[in-house]
């Protein structure tokens, strides 16, 4: 049987909800009832360095994914962003929720400077826009707590072996979050509940069907 793991993150920044939680939990529902021969674990993952880095460690540990999606909020964005390089730098002007506000430290001494996602990036890209759902391919997870879990999945990936296969998308604001929010151009973007969680089913069961196969470069 294989795992696939998706996880996602609690509020931060004085929000009181986060898609990528929601977007998290819903998709595993869901791909539960529909993969019979899957493991679907879900997981809220604390906005707190220490922590978040911790819980990743033991749910690789205790569930050994075949395949793990890690999920967080980029506000501002109109579209799912995909990301492919996560950097072993910890690095921001705002405190955790914790209070911790890391300057140029290293996620892991004398790990390499980044990791490619292994995840099918441009697969799981056009395939989200096949299905009406914005998408495209993101090069650069920040510095914050997102890039950091995306970077623990891929050097245990690297060192240990599990999973076998990892990455990380960034979900826009919900609607909700959006409407009190202006922007040059209004309101900042949203995207539905539904689409967001859709999306993480979409990138969920085509990193599963391509879990033993190439990379394939196609053109977006």
């Amino acid at each position: 049987m294989s795992t696939l793991l998706i996880t996602g993150f609690e509020p931060f920044g004085g929000e009181s909800v986060n898609p990528s939680s929601l977007a998290a939990v819903e998709a595993a529902q869901t791909l539960a009832s529909k993969l019979p021969g899957v493991s679907v674990v879900s997981a809220v993952l604390p906005v707190s360095y220490r922590r978040a880095r911790e819980a990743v460690r033991d749910l690789v540990e205790k569930h050994k994914p075949d395949v793990a999606i890690a999920l967080g909020q980029a506000g501002g964005l109109a579209y799912v962003a995909v990301e492919r390089v996560a950097v072993n730098l910890m690095d921001t002007g705002s405190p955790d929720n914790d209070g911790y506000a890391p300057v140029d430290e290293p996620i892991e001494p004398g790990a390499p400077a980044a990791y490619f996602s292994t995840l099918p990036v441009r697969l799981i890209v056009k395939k989200l826009r096949e299905a009406g759902i914005p998408a495209a391919l993101s090069y650069s997870a920040g510095t914050f707590i997102c890039n950091l879990v995306m970077f623990e999945l891929l050097h245990l990936s690297a060192t240990r072996g599990w999973p076998r296969r990892a990455g990380f998308l960034h979900l826009p604001y919900l609607p909700e979050q959006a409407a009190g929010k202006r922007s040059w151009c209004g309101y900042a973007p949203s995207m539905a509940r539904e689409l967001l969680t859709r999306a993480v089913e979409i990138a969920a069961l085509t990193s599963l069907e391509r879990l033993d196969a190439g990379d394939e470069r196609i053109p977006l």
